[in-house]
């Protein structure tokens, strides 16, 4: 996730966030209800599988006065991986491909961030699976910054949002997952942030 965390460092979404608080600086968190980590693989050139990750908390760290500051962290639970499917998910859990019991957690610390448009940013990072770490570019793309819609209605939505789309691919081998290849693995991200208060 973790992804796009940064597509909103357009100077025009930055000043629309903070134009009406006039605060310096804040942090966002991940609304666990309304993030999806999804990737999906070639199953031996037959069909396109995929599955998720369902437990991921980022953080996105943001001082409006340095956007390309911004620090993004994100931790996936490994062993949320969920295919629909009971038996693959224990066999993506158990030694043969993510150890789960060993390397319990995925992590993506950013570390720059290229703004490409006004909403569009790739956004690069340290990524670690199965105890590597490499780096890997999410492509994001920011889909609503300020006042949630439902916040009018429901209390929990009160505040400051941030909410964006993501894009990479990888290649497991490179991290150490599985004994043989089955291409790129692709990854889409999707989240809602609540600015803390």
């Amino acid at each position: 996730m973790i992804r796009s965390f940064q597509t909103f460092l357009s100077a025009s979404a930055v000043a629309a966030l903070f134009a009406a608080g006039g605060a310096t600086a804040a942090q966002f968190k991940t609304d666990q209800g309304h993030t999806e980590v999804n990737f999906g693989w070639s199953h031996a050139g037959v069909s396109m599988q995929s599955a998720e990750f369902s437990v991921a908390d980022g953080t996105l760290d943001l001082d409006p006065e340095n956007p390309g500051d911004a620090k993004l962290n994100v931790t996936i639970k490994a062993d949320s991986v969920n295919t629909g499917f009971g038996p693959l998910d224990d066999h993506l859990k158990s030694n043969d491909f993510l150890e789960v019991q060993t390397y319990p957690e995925i992590t993506f610390t950013s570390t720059s961030v290229e703004v490409t448009g006004e909403k569009t940013a790739n956004v690069t990072g340290d990524l670690t699976i199965h105890g590597t770490t490499k780096p890997v570019t999410l492509v994001t793309e920011l889909t609503h910054v300020g006042p949630h819609p439902l916040g009018g209605v429901v209390d929990y939505y009160k505040g400051e949002w941030i909410a964006f789309t993501a894009q990479t691919e990888i290649d497991h081998m490179a991290f150490g997952v599985g004994g043989f290849s089955t291409g790129p693995i692709s990854i889409s991200i999707v989240t809602e942030m609540k600015a803390v208060e």
